[in-house]
């Protein structure tokens, strides 16, 4: 059943709050603290939800704007790491303040926009609820990187099965921004724990199933399915598997094996 607005967007600022009960009482030295993202801090990932979710309001808000924005980037006259710069150039302290008012208005121009509305962003415009549940995904990964960096168990909750539908949305996209022919075969998606659901027709020769936590890490690219305990059957699935991607934006590279 799709979550309707008002529920996806207390989970939205359920996900929020999670994230920021684990920063908030950082030292400045631990908001320096390395993540799994290559050349990103703990910071690094606050802020970069912290442009994202700014870019985010003026999509909702004034779409030409946004479209002017999203030429400027694609024509390479954004300066390269915009997104984590604040960051960098600020105390933790400051950044989360800043966060914290710039996910309240994400919030608050969301509840405003139009419902039949189709949000442009940076891969194909989205429903105002598939946007929504974008912003809670990113949410999740880059609160995954910063558990990860902090020695801390992932978020759990039933708020996984956002990520985890997105996850299945994207499956053409992620075909499509690694440049491969989309075999159009469908796949049977069965997850359990925090998050579970079922995706695909039942009958599918090719299927994932696991935990919802291990398939919302493979679709985020924040583990290698090496390391991951999901059962893949089929080729499809496999090929799917080694690709899948929930976010916007060019083919991502993944993580290396842990070991």
């Amino acid at each position: 059943m799709k979550p309707d607005l008002s529920s996806l967007l207390r989970d939205l600022q359920d996900e929020h709050a999670a994230l920021d009960a684990r920063v908030c009482g950082l030292t400045e030295e631990q908001w320096r603290t390395p993540t799994p993202a290559e050349g990103w801090d703990v910071a690094d990932c606050i802020a970069h939800l912290h442009y994202f979710d700014g870019t985010a309001v003026l999509a909702l808000t004034d779409a030409a704007a946004f479209d002017v924005h999203l030429k400027a980037l694609l024509g390479g006259h954004v300066q390269p790491g915009a997104d984590v710069q604040y960051g960098r150039d600020n105390t933790g302290g400051e950044l989360l303040a800043d966060w914290r008012r710039g996910r309240a208005a994400l919030v608050a121009a969301t509840e405003k926009a139009d419902p039949g509305a189709r949000v442009p962003w940076y891969g194909p415009p989205m429903s105002l609820t598939s946007f929504a549940s974008a912003r809670l995904m990113e949410t999740w990964a880059h609160g995954q990187d910063v558990s990860d960096a902090l020695g801390l168990a992932p978020v759990t909750s039933d708020r996984l099965r956002h990520v985890c539908h997105i996850g299945v949305q994207a499956r053409p996209y992620a075909y499509l921004v690694h440049g491969v022919d989309n075999p159009d075969a469908p796949v049977h998606v069965a997850l359990t724990g925090p998050g579970a659901g079922e995706w695909g027709p039942p009958d599918a020769p090719d299927r994932i199933t696991g935990t919802a936590l291990d398939f919302a890490l493979l679709v985020t690219q924040r583990r290698h399915l090496d390391d991951l305990s999901l059962s893949v059957e089929g080729d499809t699935a496999a090929q799917w598997a080694s690709i899948a991607q929930a976010y916007a934006g060019p083919a991502g590279t993944g993580r290396k094996p842990l070991s």
